[in-house]
């Protein structure tokens, strides 16, 4: 990113958050995508968001940069189409990995199958243990409708639970 800023203190300033934030952004955007390959799209994509708003942003970076993640994974999931592959997860009888690591597995599974929408509210609102007010204001929409996504993503996860 380097070459692309051009000098002052909003460049380096912009450049020391990106390189120290940018893993933390791949990561949720990831569990976002539901480990989507565009993950890392959608993070630098956001962090060009950023640079162009950098000095109006005054500290919110990391809310404006996760609000674009969001949103991306969801305008790309309403363009390419609402069904999307799961990944095959190794069966527990047959995997040399531990309990611990089939649970996480398993979850991750069922974590794929929700919507992008639910997604994202279930891993802001227990991954970054984020509050129903930030979950609307990061997926703009009200905090009423957070807290349905949130209900709706643990309803339909558990009826899933119970079918496996």
């Amino acid at each position: 990113m380097t070459g692309e800023l051009s000098g002052g203190t909003a460049a380096q300033d912009f450049e020391s958050w990106a390189a120290a934030r940018g893993p933390a952004l791949v990561r949720f955007a990831h569990l976002v995508t539901g480990g989507s390959p565009d993950a890392p799209d959608l993070a630098q994509d956001a962090l060009a968001q950023v640079w162009s708003r950098w000095r109006r942003l005054d500290g919110d970076a990391e809310a404006y940069a996760r609000r674009c993640i969001t949103n991306g994974s969801v305008s790309r999931w309403r363009r390419i189409g609402r069904i999307r592959p799961v990944a095959d997860v190794p069966d527990a009888a047959t995997s040399d990995l531990t309990g611990m690591v089939d649970d996480a597995d398993h979850a991750w599974a069922l974590l794929v199958t929700l919507t992008p929408v639910q997604r994202a509210a279930v891993v802001l609102r227990f991954y970054e243990e984020r509050s129903y007010a930030e979950i609307g204001s990061l997926l703009d929409v009200p905090e009423t409708t957070a807290r349905s996504h949130v209900h709706r993503a643990l309803r339909a996860l558990r009826t899933r639970l119970e079918e496996s």
